[in-house]
């Protein structure tokens, strides 16, 4: 099957965004805090590609990804990160909150856990109303610790609602890892006890996430269901920090802030492995058509921002 170029255009494109907003972090321009999402841009993208026009989008405090997927330009969110009347939301909104109801992007919360509900009230209006859209709600890891997790969940399965839940999973809680911090949580077995289809994507490959998301799109639609999504992904740029008092490194994800040791190119692969989306793009294209397109969308990304 011939692969559609344009999205690999708008991996690099979001990838290439988030790489010049973090340039500008790092100088310091930013009074609030954005929370990057380098190498979360295959499930961005393979989700903007299924929704349709009725179709409701409801995002975390993490969610500069998806709201450039959805806007298809750097500028307005650029510009409300900077606390501009010209922003996306007027300047109101800033990162952790920011919705654009115009494309779809209808609510997103700081608050951990508060989208689940929100969407969950959502796909009932949907039901209510005999809308043939679906609510597609995008939570992580931590977000799954919640009680609105289960409680959202229990009421979406009980009410036969359509809703696709999609869970990012970094396996990072701040700076900490998952694993140092908690117990495991069995995602399926969760999904399982309430009689939930579950799935699992890995390996950052948008054009299969594309395909298999418009199956469970329609399935959670003509079966009146929820169905939960886990994303196994990389956030990029992490970093080795010392220890006080210690003559050793410590291994960190930097969550919220610049990330400091990446570095704006033309061509934006920052890990040469499937945990990068724009290494996983080499399956399907010529590396040195990709690095053309790149070059050519990074100089559309400057005279659009200046």
């Amino acid at each position: 099957m011939i692969k559609n170029l344009e999205i690999a255009k708008e991996i690099l494109r979001i990838r290439l965004s988030q790489m010049l907003i973090n340039e500008k972090y790092k100088e310091g321009v930013f009074k609030i805090p954005i929370h990057l999402a380098l190498g979360h841009e295959a499930i961005a993208v393979a989700v903007d590609s299924i929704m349709e026009e009725n179709d409701q989008l409801v995002l975390s405090h993490r969610n500069i990804h998806y709201n450039l997927a959805r806007t298809k330009r750097l500028k307005p969110e650029l510009d409300e990160y900077l606390l501009k009347k010209e922003g996306l939301a007027g300047g109101q909104l800033g990162s952790m909150n920011l919705a654009n109801e115009e494309k779809n992007v209808v609510y997103t919360s700081s608050i951990l856990g508060n989208n689940m509900a929100v969407a969950t009230g959502l796909a009932l209006g949907q039901k209510v109303k005999g809308s043939k859209g679906l609510v597609l709600v995008v939570t992580g890891d931590g977000g799954i610790e919640e009680g609105s997790f289960y409680e959202s969940l229990l009421f979406l399965k009980s009410h036969s609602l359509s809703c696709l839940v999609i869970i990012e999973n970094n396996q990072w809680s701040l700076a900490t890892k998952i694993g140092e911090r908690r117990c495991d949580i069995n995602i399926q077995k969760i999904a399982e006890s309430f009689n939930v289809k579950y799935v699992k994507l890995k390996g950052n490959d948008a054009y299969e996430y594309i395909e298999k998301l418009k199956l469970l799109r329609k399935e959670s639609l003509d079966n009146k269901t929820p169905i939960v999504i886990e994303v196994a992904l990389t956030t990029l740029g992490s970093r080795f920090v010392p220890i006080e008092g210690k003559n050793t490194m410590r291994f960190i994800n930097y969550h919220a802030g610049p990330a400091s040791e990446v570095n704006l190119t033309d061509w934006p692969q920052i890990e040469n492995s499937e945990k990068d989306p724009i290494f996983v793009l080499q399956k399907h294209f010529d590396k040195n058509l990709l690095e053309k397109t790149s070059r050519e969308i990074l100089e559309n990304l400057k005279n659009e921002i200046h």
